[in-house]
């Protein structure tokens, strides 16, 4: 939830923590002799992930006093305004020796070689690695991300280059599926100069999708990016995961196109994977709101799983 508070681009962004217990980043929390946590809710990535030992030394920075538990135990606590006690940290830290980072560079270079191993993907349909990629090259660093609650909010959190702050939201405190298109509109509303995309899946889109009235309605330009694989796919993944079947989780779907223009809005379909860049580009130039409606490949939710349940520290 704090992506881009640190830019991606920066050579010391290992991107984004949480998403699984186990991820290349973890490697470098195994390496780290310090933890500095800054506004950190341990019910959002518990600290037995990364402090199973009990062992790492923790600074706590935050408005709050932190909420301990077995495996967070803050060594330091400093409450007050975050930023004022970053400026100081900087300026105390700004003579001392400064240590060797090579690990954590060549860590990095792992992590982006894995991001980008499939980015090219022409298959169909596509893999959510290649849509996410599409979507990052074709925005600026300042425009907007709205993701909804699905499987595509674990690719967007885990792979979406985010370079300034509150320009990739993703709603993983309650969890609300339906809240990536009345988000953009917000966004949309407060930042009229910059692109909003909604990356949503044909379940989430379903239960607030009357709310394309309201964004013709006011006049603004969206693109709804739908994964489409009629199904309530995290709750698959997780029901496969737990208990080897699924159930209740397949659903019919609207023609999305048609759904689009139904409304006065535009639509397209993506009929191969190497399409989609064009089609998202024009649908960003629209001045309207635009619906892409892509097939997904989820396959490869579970050769993420295969993976990243293997030895994961490769440097």
């Amino acid at each position: 939830m704090g992506k881009g508070a640190i830019s991606d681009k920066s050579q010391y962004s290992l991107f984004t923590t949480g998403i699984h217990a186990k991820d290349y980043y973890v490697c470098g929390f195994d390496r780290a002799d310090l933890i500095i946590t800054l506004g950190y809710n341990i019910v959002e990535f518990s600290p037995i992930h990364w402090n199973k030992s009990k062992d790492k030394k923790i600074l706590h920075i935050d408005f709050l006093p932190s909420e301990v538990d077995e495996y967070y135990n803050p060594d330091l606590e400093v409450i007050g305004d975050v930023s004022n006690t970053l400026w100081v940290l900087r300026e105390k830290l700004k003579n001392e020796p400064k240590k060797d980072p090579e690990y954590f560079f060549k860590l990095r270079k792992t992590i982006l070689d894995d991001h980008l191993e499939k980015e090219n993907d022409n298959s169909f349909p596509l893999k959510p690695q290649r849509i996410i990629n599409d979507i990052r090259k074709a925005l600026s660093d300042s425009d907007i991300v709205i993701s909804d609650v699905g499987m595509h909010k674990i690719w967007t959190a885990r792979m979406y280059k985010t370079y300034e702050p509150n320009t990739c939201i993703i709603d993983n405190g309650l969890c609300s599926m339906g809240i990536a298109l009345p988000g953009a509109i917000a966004a949309k509303l407060v930042h009229p100069d910059k692109k909003v995309v909604v990356i949503c899946g044909d379940g989430g889109f379903m239960m607030n999708s009357q709310e394309i009235e309201t964004a013709l309605r006011l006049g603004l330009n969206l693109v709804i990016v739908i994964f489409n694989d009629s199904k309530y796919g995290m709750i698959e993944w997780k029901q496969q995961m737990h208990h080897s079947k699924t159930h209740g989780i397949e659903f019919g779907n609207p023609d999305f196109v048609k759904y689009a223009e139904s409304f006065g809005a535009k639509g397209s379909r993506v009929e191969k994977a190497e399409d989609f860049s064009s089609i998202l580009k024009k649908a960003l130039n629209e001045q309207t709101v635009v619906i892409i409606d892509i097939p997904v490949d989820y396959s490869e939710n579970y050769e993420l799983v295969r993976k990243l349940g293997q030895e994961i520290c490769p440097v």
